[in-house]
């Protein structure tokens, strides 16, 4: 969800100026909703679970903020190696955009998830 306000809203214009020739007119909803289940079992699994098992809210940023930009970066990274002319302002903004939203979430989770522990 909060993705979707980045991409929708916030950052819709900064994308568009850098890849609209690359842009579809339309999203495909399915292999997006593929990638945030992905997105979200990998935060989970590799570091909420952790940061529940160590009591640690830092833990769950650190880690989110890392997680966000191997997943980020893979895209990203690849996409400026292999498309001729794709920005590097977007892979840098973009990379850094997956952590915050990585953290973010994991924070969020972690905080959620020990609010329900103690009740």
């Amino acid at each position: 969800m909060i993705d979707i306000l980045w991409l929708g809203f916030v950052a819709k214009n900064f994308y568009r100026s850098q890849i609209g020739s690359l842009m579809k007119s339309e999203i495909n909803w399915i292999a997006a909703s593929i990638f945030y289940l992905l997105f979200v079992v990998g935060l989970v699994f590799f570091v909420v679970i952790p940061a529940i098992e160590k009591n640690s809210c830092l833990k769950a940023a650190v880690s989110g903020a890392l997680f966000g930009l191997v997943c980020y970066a893979t895209y990203d990274l690849t996409n400026f190696a292999t498309m001729k002319d794709w920005p590097l302002i977007l892979t840098i903004v973009d990379m850094v955009w997956g952590m915050v939203l990585a953290a973010s979430v994991s924070v969020i989770a972690y905080l959620i998830a020990m609010k329900l522990a103690i009740n």
